[in-house]
């Protein structure tokens, strides 16, 4: 029965390892390689195998240095901001088609309605873009939202609705809305501050009310 045990607990860790290696993201494939690495080590220690004790010992270490090496790296966010008919954000949308239908699967890009284009940078690598017009007379209305898999961090959202609020305020805007596209796109906003009000879309005010 222990053996059993044993057993599913080196598949379990072995599980692990797989998915992370199917990240896209660095930072997610760190993290969850650390923990397969952990369980491995671990197994190795209760099945008294000593190499695999000491080889996935070293994997965390390096794990560990990794992500330490990725939180303390300051990065550079800027904006890059286009006209609707850019020529390289046509390109951009239509190389990334398949993954915003992921997060917005009713995405259509129409260049009339979106006023507000830019993509955002990181170190100067685009990270994403976003896309967004005016509703009504102080609503930012968000078309796409998109970032890039290998940033997906959350580092772009929070330097949208952060760093830029002021710019948005500035511009007139008081609150942002954004449609409920697909359940990551609903994580993503509910992390980032939204909430969801009764015709299902979130939104965030930008202005909080005296």
């Amino acid at each position: 029965m222990q053996t059993d045990l044993l057993s599913l607990f080196g598949y379990f860790a072995s599980l692990i390892i797989v998915i992370s290696m199917a990240m896209s993201s660095i930072v997610k494939f760190r993290w969850i390689n650390l923990a397969g690495a952990l369980a491995f080590a671990t197994y190795g220690l209760l099945i008294h195998a000593i190499p695999v004790t000491v080889l996935n010992g070293i994997i965390v270490l390096v794990d560990v240095y990794y992500l330490a090496k990725i939180y303390r790296k300051k990065e550079v966010f800027e904006t890059l901001e286009v006209r609707g008919d850019n020529k390289y954000l046509l390109a951009f949308l239509k190389f990334h088609q398949k993954d915003i239908r992921k997060f917005f699967p009713d995405f259509t890009y129409k260049p009339e309605m979106n006023t507000i284009s830019f993509f955002i940078l990181r170190n100067l690598n685009v990270a994403g873009v976003f896309l967004a017009h005016r509703e009504e007379k102080d609503i930012l209305y968000v078309g796409l939202d998109f970032v890039k898999p290998e940033y997906r961090d959350f580092k772009n959202g929070k330097f949208i609705y952060q760093r830029l609020r002021h710019r948005f305020i500035e511009q007139g805007f008081k609150r942002v809305f954004a449609p409920a596209s697909s359940t990551k796109y609903m994580k993503y906003l509910k992390k980032l501050g939204f909430t969801k009000d009764k015709e299902g879309n979130f939104s965030k005010k930008l202005v909080q009310e005296q």
